[in-house]
């Protein structure tokens, strides 16, 4: 990506089932490690953009990365977090390049207004109450990197997506 882009530097991260599942009850219905690392190193260093109910499932503050969380909420607050009201005004807050990671809405939102995706394509139908919305056409594939299943791991794959010109 050059610094060009019409949307800067903004990227999606995002583990997704087969049939579309990002999440159960507030969690990922998963646990990769590998995946876990992945996230981190591709976030490292960048504004993270995510939805209230993704902020709520962290662990806590992601050390070395911004938090900006889009709520509807205007006295919503949280020690560490920047608070944004609108998908554009998120990424103004991001500056050029965020990293886009939840949930369902704000992906439906930043969708139109990403140049790559990372996602981590689970290859099994998993049950959950959160889908990833369809990416539409424009996209294609970069990067494959496949994953066997190895005990409760399930099979993977890390893809990277960017728009086509």
């Amino acid at each position: 990506m050059s610094g060009t882009d019409e949307v800067n530097g903004h990227f999606g991260i995002v583990a997704v089932a087969a049939n579309g599942v990002i999440g159960r009850d507030g969690a990922l219905p998963w646990h990769i490690p590998a995946d876990l690392k992945r996230f981190k190193a591709l976030t490292s260093g960048h504004a993270m953009v995510m939805g209230r109910k993704t902020f709520a499932s962290l662990p806590g503050l992601l050390p070395g990365r911004r938090h900006i969380v889009l709520t509807r909420d205007a006295g919503w607050s949280a020690a560490g977090a920047e608070a944004a009201h609108d998908i554009g005004s998120a990424l103004a807050l991001a500056g050029s390049d965020a990293a886009i990671i939840g949930g369902a809405e704000v992906f439906a939102q930043a969708l139109p207004l990403l140049a790559r995706l990372e996602l981590t394509e689970i290859h099994a139908d998993v049950v959950g109450d959160t889908a990833l919305p369809p990416l539409g056409d424009g996209w294609r594939e970069m990067f494959r990197e496949e994953h066997p299943a190895i005990g409760e791991t399930p099979a993977y794959a890390f893809v990277r997506f960017e728009r086509a010109a």
